[in-house]
């Protein structure tokens, strides 16, 4: 080999390996962000093997073993407790799963408008709830919902006594926090199958079009098929945090009428921890959740690997 092809081939090494960096440069914030913000913090589950008071090292803790993770299933009243939010948790994000296919249909309708400058006023508007707190989704909805909102005005200046409060109330607690959830969360999941329906092959559709498909046979017949694979993986996704609902909708909507109800898994942890100073037990029912939740999505993601060949990995 010449000393010129020898200088050509040591640049193209050099450019490869420069390529290499830059990707790892890329990627290294969010390298960063998930050691920081997700592996980090489990060395705080070291505290459901002690009897934690606050204020002590663990040093100065008593070493109770599993005693906290006996307690969660031997005691009659924990154990009560528990199956009633895990009943709760269960009973909104299976709601949540059965809404889930509204953010593709919503993002294939959306699609079909042919004005974009309605259509971008239409997303603009179904996305910015994503960006509100559930402080602010509290308030909106209790304007709009509560014994004295726009809905019980209405009813009232017609004539009618009755009022309607479904926010004070442990009747259809769980439809209602999903239909919630829906309403914060539609505009922003469609995004990700707005971006997949613009991606899918236009020829397809000219091909339909020619053999006389009509506009409702197109989505049913093409695009609703090929936007399946991208549910399923999300559904996927969304099946590993299926107990992972979160505290801030349930804590802000959470009453003393509906509380029952309401009080889903991670809103217990946030009870026994915070309110009731129970730290180290806290933490066992949270690593209980962990574990289920690392169960729950390896076997979505094998049944989906074997039923339809797609999978997260």
């Amino acid at each position: 080999m010449s000393h010129e092809a020898t200088a050509r081939l040591r640049s193209h090494i050099r450019s490869k390996k420069w390529e290499s960096y830059k990707l790892f440069l890329l990627a290294l914030p969010v390298i960063i962000y998930i050691f920081v913000f997700k592996y980090m913090p489990l060395w705080g589950w070291s505290y459901a093997f002690f009897s934690y008071r606050p204020g002590l090292s663990l040093a100065q803790c008593d070493f109770v073993g599993l005693q906290n993770f006996e307690n969660l299933f031997g005691n009659a009243v924990m154990r009560q407790n528990l199956f009633r939010v895990l009943r709760n948790t269960f009973g909104i994000q299976i709601l949540n799963y059965v809404l889930m296919p509204v953010p593709m249909l919503f993002a294939i309708f959306l699609s079909e408008i042919k004005s974009k400058r309605f259509q971008k006023v239409i997303q603009t508007v179904t996305t910015l709830p994503h960006f509100i707190s559930w402080v602010i989704m509290f308030s909106l909805a209790s304007s709009i919902f509560g014994s004295s909102g726009l809905i019980n005005s209405m009813i009232h200046d017609m004539g009618f006594e009755a009022t309607i409060n479904i926010l004070t109330t442990d009747d259809h607690v769980w439809i209602t926090q999903a239909l919630l959830n829906l309403w914060k969360s539609m505009g922003w999941n469609a995004i990700v199958y707005f971006a997949a329906i613009t991606g899918l092959d236009q020829q397809v559709y000219e091909a339909a079009e020619i053999d006389g498909a009509n506009r409702w046979q197109k989505i049913s017949k093409i695009t609703i098929p090929l936007l399946m694979p991208t549910f399923f993986v999300l559904l996927v996704i969304n099946i590993g945090n299926f107990l992972n609902s979160g505290i801030d909708q349930f804590l802000a909507f959470s009453n003393a009428l509906n509380m029952s109800q309401i009080e889903v898994l991670d809103l217990y942890v946030y009870n026994l921890g915070i309110g009731s100073g129970q730290i180290s037990f806290s933490v066992a029912v949270g690593i209980m959740k962990s574990v289920v939740a690392v169960i729950l999505f390896a076997s979505a993601n094998f049944a989906s690997k074997k039923i339809r060949g797609t999978s997260v990995f």
